[in-house]
């Protein structure tokens, strides 16, 4: 091999590995997500831990977060909208990428 298939194979490495990371920090927001809402909702212990994973699910729906943003309003009518949803989206990511990367 030569020196550039080397680094044609480490950059193919380091972008199969970034959106690896990516995608598990996006379903651990979803989750931290989750089990804010559960708080909200009044779900605690294996309740809010089962109510966590089908907004982690949701996200399989469509590409992008309108899909979890939309499930998690529509159960918090009226405790948060939309756009409260999606600002606790943004925190959270933040928080999810540090948990993961903790765990390595």
């Amino acid at each position: 091999m030569t020196t550039f298939d080397d680094r044609e194979h480490a950059f193919e490495a380091k972008f199969a590995h970034d959106a690896d990371m990516q995608f598990r920090a996006e379903a651990r927001r979803n989750k931290l997500v989750g089990l804010w809402a559960a708080g909200l909702l009044g779900k605690s212990g294996d309740a809010a831990a089962e109510y966590a994973m089908s907004v982690v699910s949701a996200d399989f729906e469509e590409a992008g977060i309108e899909d979890v943003v939309r499930k998690v309003a529509a159960d918090l009518a009226g405790k948060a909208s939309a756009d409260e949803v999606r600002a606790k989206m943004a925190e959270l990511l933040p928080v999810a990428k540090q948990q993961l990367m903790d765990e390595l």
